[in-house]
């Protein structure tokens, strides 16, 4: 696939198309970690809009080999509309090209809005959790020929994602397993990423965080950055709200939105709590090697604050449940002079 190089009159045409004139001023916004690029753009009668630009977006006829004909995130945001979730509004698409416009939804994360209102934060998160549950509720089961429905996390990719972690998080910050460890390291990793597979699924955003959900004025939280959604265990989206490393939360905090996840689904808590704590460990492990490989290999040490942060969670979510789990309780005597204290 050859990346697209990004061209302003095919941005002006969109705008264009869209809006009936050329765009009034043009403004290059922070991304994220991801290669895609943000422009918000001023539009005739001085509404603004954001243009989404993807060099390494699918060509149609890239697509037709990929099996889907769609970019991803117009097919994701298509079963979220059916969802009755809150995504961005599309206003013109020129996936082909690269570009899509879309709804400018301003700059209140849901991470801004809770430190510059931390009175909100309990109704925030409670809507969260209950949008969370209510689209998996909706979205089971998920109808075959969607792209979601050929994307899973499976035993494949959970266990390269440790692998990442132990090569990002590990050996590129200096710490190196000795044999005995680094074999036991991997029995232990596989034998974790078998049991996840295995644990009940639906539908997830795979980012479901702080960080990509949008507060608008009534306090709607609408979701972005759900292109890579996919089929993965039931608590993931839980996990990356509750255990997001751009945030902290008591424990008791966490507990009782993990209760109300449960009762939404009728579960009992303590099965939820367990899935949660176990995907924790998955989860937060790859995400702090992610952290130093975007700074690494992608040049943006932007995440390194928090790795350790990051690792003080899976801490304490192997302390919650290393006595009930061998396999965790060992891993944690591995990792444990690896892991920031709590």
């Amino acid at each position: 696939m050859q990346a697209k190089v990004f061209e302003r009159a095919a941005l002006d045409a969109l705008v264009t198309e869209a809006f009936g004139g050329a765009p009034q001023t043009v403004e290059a916004m922070e991304g994220g970690a991801s290669s895609r690029k943000y422009f918000r753009v001023t539009v005739p009668g001085g509404k603004t809009a954001v243009v989404m630009f993807v060099p390494d977006g699918l060509t149609p006829e890239e697509a037709s080999k990929e099996r889907a004909s769609r970019w991803p995130f117009l097919e994701v945001h298509e079963l979220l509309v059916k969802a009755r979730v809150a995504v961005p509004i599309i206003y013109a698409d020129a996936s082909p090209q690269g570009y899509l416009l879309l709804e400018d939804l301003g700059e209140r994360t849901l991470a801004q809005v809770v430190a510059s209102e931390p009175a909100r934060k309990e109704a925030l998160y409670r809507r969260a959790v209950s949008d969370s549950v209510a689209a998996q509720l909706q979205l089971a089961p998920l109808a075959a020929g969607t792209i979601v429905a050929t994307r899973r996390f499976d035993e494949e990719l959970l266990k390269w994602e440790l692998d990442h972690f132990r090569e990002w998080g590990l050996d590129a910050r200096g710490v190196t397993l000795g044999d005995n460890a680094r074999g036991r390291f991997e029995r232990l990793t596989t034998a974790l990423a078998r049991e996840i597979a295995a644990m009940p699924t639906a539908i997830v955003h795979r980012d479901y965080q702080s960080r990509n959900l949008m507060v608008r004025g009534d306090g709607t939280l609408v979701w972005i950055d759900f292109q890579d959604a996919l089929i993965g265990p039931r608590v993931y989206d839980l996990v990356a709200l509750l255990n997001d490393s751009y945030q902290s939360f008591e424990p008791a905090f966490i507990g009782q939105r993990i209760v109300e996840a449960a009762e939404a689904q009728g579960l009992h808590p303590e099965t939820l709590a367990f899935e949660f704590h176990l995907v924790t460990v998955q989860r937060k492990l790859k995400d702090a090697g992610r952290f130093v490989f975007i700074d690494r290999v992608k040049g943006n040490p932007n995440f390194l604050p928090f790795v350790d942060p990051t690792l003080r969670k899976v801490r304490r979510s192997m302390a919650a449940i290393g006595a009930k789990h061998p396999v965790v309780e060992e891993l944690a005597s591995i990792l444990d002079p690896y892991l920031p204290a709590d």
